[in-house]
């Protein structure tokens, strides 16, 4: 899996500003209008990802939509950055009359909009719809965990390359639904309990710091909270 970074000139973004692009994308380019997944595998089981870290305001001065005024830090801020697919990203660079800086800024702004409605979240009526919505997310999860997280089988393997694999597998499979599974949660939190709105926001937390690991080899952070397989779950 090849790094995701910005490779124009001395704007560039800091590991921090680098997770929270991602975990605002959850795996999709940021153009409302694209919903091209970011990360993928090949049928040979190669990791492709078309994520580019796009400057909304150039990182030069004789870019897309510079501004001169702007500090290289402003230039590499997550408020001057937006996480494209690379057709998108060439777009608005090639025709930036047609994408001015206000555009791209609310396409920014109506991404948590756009991924409920990619993500195909809904209001249900009963905890058991929300259960039911997000078990196969929970259940595909899992059994990536087990096939090639740490704790695997092919960790007393040398040669194995399941590390390689679990890491696209994290970028590609597990965040994006995890995202998923959040925004399903958010959604209809007036459903859960007191206790399980604690769950969540670990499952939360848990979420952002898997973002971190694997996208800035940041250590730590929180372990996912094992009252996540019962959420929403009633006895009876």
């Amino acid at each position: 899996m090849q790094e995701l970074t910005c490779s124009r000139g001395v704007a560039n973004p800091s590991a921090a500003t680098r997770t929270k692009l991602f975990a605002d994308s959850a795996g999709y380019c940021q153009n409302p209008a694209c919903a091209q997944q970011l990360f993928v595998d090949t049928a040979k089981g190669e990791a492709i990802h078309f994520a580019e870290m796009a400057h909304i305001f150039a990182a030069s001065d004789n870019g897309p939509r510079s501004k001169a005024d702007l500090t290289d830090a402003e230039r590499g801020s997550y408020d001057n950055l937006i996480l494209l697919c690379a057709n998108c990203h060439t777009t608005i660079d090639k025709a930036p009359d047609d994408y001015p800086d206000t555009l791209i800024r609310q396409w920014k702004r109506d991404r948590a909009e756009r991924l409920a409605d990619l993500f195909s979240v809904k209001a249900f009526a009963s905890r058991a719809e929300v259960r039911a919505a997000i078990e196969p997310l929970l259940t595909a999860n899992k059994v990536t965990f087990e096939t090639y997280g740490p704790g695997s089988d092919a960790r007393f393997d040398i040669e194995s390359e399941v590390p390689t694999a679990w890491h696209r597998k994290m970028l590609g499979s597990i965040i994006p639904n995890n995202k998923r599974i959040l925004a399903i949660l958010d959604k209809n939190r007036g459903l859960a309990s007191g206790r399980e709105a604690v769950t969540v926001e670990k499952f939360r937390q848990h979420t952002d710091d898997l973002i971190a690991r694997h996208l800035t080899d940041a250590d730590g952070g929180q372990r996912f909270p094992g009252a996540m397989d019962q959420i929403m779950v009633d006895d009876g």
